[in-house]
């Protein structure tokens, strides 16, 4: 074990490491007080050999690494990826391929939803974790032995996990399972969140289209200005001071001293007359121009026993079949189906609809039925 300080070893292991058929990788960053992670140390192994590479080293140039994510002769082994990916994606543009989530492929080997590493370490490696440093500042330098070696944990046991999972998953013959799921991580833009589209992790209870559009304007601002600046949104505004500013509706800077939330000095801000702006460019805005409202209508309530006949079904073949439930549907598809034989879920797509979507309908259609058999509820076909 080593930790890489300079270009000279980043780029040797890199060429090394190229040679293998996989790595585990890991990464531990900080994003408290930033809108982008700020990348502190890069862990990875092969089955030669584990380093960490410091990534606030004088000078460190990532781009071996980086070209090393992008070598699609060599497997990338993470557990829980997306954050890591994201990471990547806003550093150098990079999505790493081919790729293995351990967490997707233990959910595919019915290890339950989104199962933590700690618990993986457990069931696969018999081994526990040291989580003494897990609370570490990681970009305070000089890290201690300890830090590092905690650090290599979460790729040495990967080794492991992801053997393991792997031969599970050819034996089950479940690996396009997975290639399905991955193919979905890929998604370069996925992990890029565009000012105009920063609304949509706002919940928006009213359906007034004025009010909505003020919230769309104000988030769009927000995200922008979170960027520009590097500060978390939160720091910038908090989601209820939107909705609060878009429910009342301020049209003079004097009118931003009542809503809470707002420091002091917002009022006499740059910040503040840009809020003010919007506001009163969207108040200005005909009826035409305003944004639709596309709300999914509540389920009806003669489906509600449908769903839960659903929810029992999506039980019993979750556990006959040992797979995840996440993975199959959720209470919003269960809903859908109920209420539409063609809905667009991915429960009646592909390897779902043979696992559970078809008889899914049939259930709806009275072609299937429970019954009790030995304590154990069975599903069996039933001809009407």
């Amino acid at each position: 074990m080593s930790v890489i300080t300079t270009n000279e070893d980043l780029k040797a292991l890199c060429d090394r490491l190229s040679k293998s058929d996989y790595v585990t990788v890991d990464t531990e960053f900080l994003r408290d007080k930033t809108y982008y992670s700020k990348l502190c140390l890069i862990q990875i192994a092969d089955d030669n050999e584990y380093h960490a590479i410091d990534t606030l080293a004088s000078g460190i140039d990532l781009t071996p690494f980086y070209d090393l994510m992008e070598n699609e002769k060599v497997i990338k082994v993470f557990h829980a990826a997306k954050q890591d990916i994201e990471i990547f994606v806003n550093q150098a543009g990079v999505v790493p391929k081919p790729l293995f989530d351990s967490q997707i492929a233990a959910m595919v080997c019915g290890f339950g939803d989104s199962i933590g590493y700690e618990k993986l370490v457990i069931a696969l490696c018999n081994q526990s974790l040291d989580k003494s440093t897990r609370f570490t500042d990681w970009s305070r330098r000089p890290l201690t032995e300890r830090q590092i070696d905690y650090a290599l944990g979460d790729v040495t046991h990967l080794r492991v996990i992801y053997k393991k999972l792997a031969a599970k998953l050819e034996k089950n013959g479940r690996e396009h399972w997975l290639k399905e799921e991955i193919e979905d991580m890929l998604d370069k833009d996925s992990y890029i969140i565009k000012p105009e589209d920063a609304w949509k992790r706002v919940k928006i209870r009213n359906s007034n289209r004025r009010f909505n559009a003020i919230v769309r304007r104000i988030a769009e601002w927000r995200e922008a200005d979170a960027q520009k600046r590097n500060l978390p949104r939160n720091r910038i505004m908090r989601d209820e001071v939107m909705l609060e500013l878009s429910a009342a509706r301020p049209t003079h800077v004097n009118g931003l001293t009542g809503i809470r939330g707002l420091g002091s000095n917002f009022a006499n801000s740059k910040a503040g007359k840009a809020v003010i702006d919007i506001i009163k460019e969207v108040i200005d805005l005909p009826e035409s121009e305003l944004p639709e409202i596309s709300r999914r209508k509540p389920p009806s309530q003669n489906t509600d026993p449908v769903v839960e006949l659903l929810k029992v079904l999506l039980k019993l073949v979750c556990k006959s079949e040992n797979v995840a439930p996440k993975l199959l549907a959720n209470v919003e598809d269960l809903e859908k189906i109920a209420e539409n034989d063609d809905a667009d879920v991915k429960a009646l797509h592909g390897w779902r609809y043979d696992l559970f979507g078809k008889n899914a309908i049939d259930l709806k259609h009275g072609k299937v039925a429970f019954a009790i058999n030995d304590g154990e509820i069975e599903v069996f076909p039933h001809e009407r």
